[in-house]
């Protein structure tokens, strides 16, 4: 499937600020088997004083940019060619979970890849009994790893609501789970602790998804949004498969992958720190547009 993506995300400040440093994580990746990203261009309103690029140690595309001169506002504008290379929901090649810690205490490397980097605490992940306990008295005892993921992250789409209101950014995963509520980062962060909890390797996925207007209705621009959903590792023979609890859905061509990591702390589209003491105003827009042929 091949897709056009444009993304603007816009800081308005109260007050000019002095001076800035941002990262970001916008440009979606180049996977092999996965995602092909075809053309990506990202402007940076106004210019930037200093801009890097560099891949970070998940193979993250990432940029920074410092600004030396007072401003008072910012606009960050992505536009991106992507073409989406899954086909169908995968084969069940997992591990069955009871062997699972037999299987992770072998494996020997710390390459960005490894499970080991995704079994534990991690800034904004924390493993817990609720959680473990939660997930368990889902799962039935011969359970695959596969089966484990799909069970945890539906369970999580019918007892939790999606409501842009009840959480923040900071909002952790216990408070969220606790009241049932949240958006996708949420969704996402309390499935990770949950599988974890019970020795599952998983993490986050920032990306975009395709949504579609209801029958009849035209598309509206902008009305798509940044989405978050979970990967997590089924064992040596199956590796990493992706999860999308806020929609109770296997990750498939209508998700387009931007960054991957730990928790969202890894891949936030926009960290950074300024000299100001002005409150600020942000929004975002994202167009998410298939397009009817595949260009080789």
């Amino acid at each position: 499937m091949l897709y056009d993506v444009n993304l603007k995300i816009s800081y308005r400040y109260q007050r000019p600020v002095l001076a800035g440093r941002h990262l970001l994580r916008l440009a979606p990746l180049d996977l092999p088997g996965e995602q092909r990203a075809i053309a990506s261009t990202l402007d940076v309103v106004p210019r930037a004083s200093e801009r890097s690029r560099y891949t970070d140690f998940f193979g993250n595309n990432a940029v920074e940019i410092v600004f030396t001169e007072a401003h008072s506002k910012i606009d960050f504008l992505l536009k991106a060619r992507i073409e989406r290379l899954l086909s169908g929901p995968p084969l069940d090649m997992s591990q069955p979970l009871d062997r699972m810690e037999a299987v992770l205490d072998r494996v020997q490397t710390l390459d960005p890849a490894s499970p080991l980097h995704f079994l534990g605490r991690s800034p904004r992940i924390r493993p817990n009994s609720v959680l473990r306990d939660f997930a368990s008295d889902l799962l039935d005892v011969d359970v695959t790893v596969l089966e484990a993921v799909r069970t945890i992250g539906r369970a999580l789409h019918e007892q939790m609501t999606f409501d842009a209101t009840a959480t923040s950014v900071e909002t952790r995963h216990e408070e969220a789970f606790e009241k049932r509520h949240g958006v996708c980062q949420d969704f996402s962060h309390i499935m990770i602790a949950a599988l974890r909890s019970i020795g599952i390797p998983s993490g986050y996925v920032s990306g975009f998804l395709r949504t579609k207007p209801p029958e009849g209705q035209p598309r509206m621009s902008g009305a798509d949004a940044m989405h978050a959903w979970v990967r997590a590792w089924c064992g040596p023979e199956m590796g990493w498969v992706e999860y999308d609890p806020t929609n109770a859905l296997d990750v498939m061509s209508d998700h387009i992958v931007v960054a991957r990591g730990r928790d969202y702390s890894d891949v936030s589209p926009v960290k950074g720190v300024l000299k100001s003491t002005a409150a600020q105003h942000s929004s975002q827009a994202v167009d998410v547009i298939p397009l009817d042929a595949v260009e080789s």
